[in-house]
């Protein structure tokens, strides 16, 4: 768990820059800017903990979370063209993030005895809502709604879970599977420009 807890802190340090980022390019101001940085970062985790009956929400439970999110949003402010750069990197770190929330938020969820599709949902939740909030907040057509392969891998990363652990594998080696395989599916959607069919009005 010490390793996924430092994953938790870098998916939320990046996740925070990413919703700055947004932000600035909407230019707002530096309050509106950390607003939007912390929505993205906590929103997920903060939506299955009020589903899950778990209060106060985990980001409140410890000071660790708000010191991680102001030191992204003072870093983007201040660093923002070098931030910008690293962007790769940073597609990197998001992908390891939502990986890290998907199988995180599904654990948490089956430790409440949630039906297992339903324990899927709260994985995926904790995974994309901030960036939905984000993006709704900037005026934007949510990102998982139009462009990448993004919900869809954390849905099939937490399947895999679901199946290993039915079939008694390792726990340490079903949420290596479960991170593991989210970050491929993103990689490969990206790498190959793989992409939902979109609806098209006639």
């Amino acid at each position: 768990m010490d390793l996924l807890l430092c994953f938790d802190y870098i998916g939320t340090f990046v996740f925070a820059i990413s919703g700055v980022l947004t932000a600035a390019d909407k230019r707002l101001d530096f309050f509106g800017a950390t607003v939007i940085g912390f929505v993205t970062a906590v929103g997920g985790g903060t939506l299955r903990d009020l589903l899950l009956g778990d209060t106060p929400v985990a980001w409140m439970q410890t000071n660790n979370y708000f010191w991680v999110i102001i030191a992204a949003v003072a870093v983007t402010i201040i660093f923002r063209r070098h931030v910008m750069k690293l962007k790769r990197t940073l597609f990197l770190f998001d992908t390891i993030g939502i990986a890290t929330f998907t199988l995180l938020g599904l654990k948490k969820a089956l430790l409440y005895q949630i039906d297992p599709s339903m324990a899927v949902l709260m994985g995926l939740s904790s995974a994309v809502v901030g960036g939905v909030i984000r993006d709704i907040l900037c005026n934007e057509v949510p990102l998982i709604f139009h462009r990448e392969i993004y919900a869809t891998a954390c849905i099939a990363g937490a399947l895999v879970y679901l199946l290993l652990s039915n079939i008694g594998i390792a726990e340490i080696i079903s949420e290596t599977a479960t991170v593991v395989s989210i970050i491929t599916i993103r990689i490969l959607a990206i790498r190959f420009n793989i992409a939902l069919p979109r609806l098209i009005n006639n």
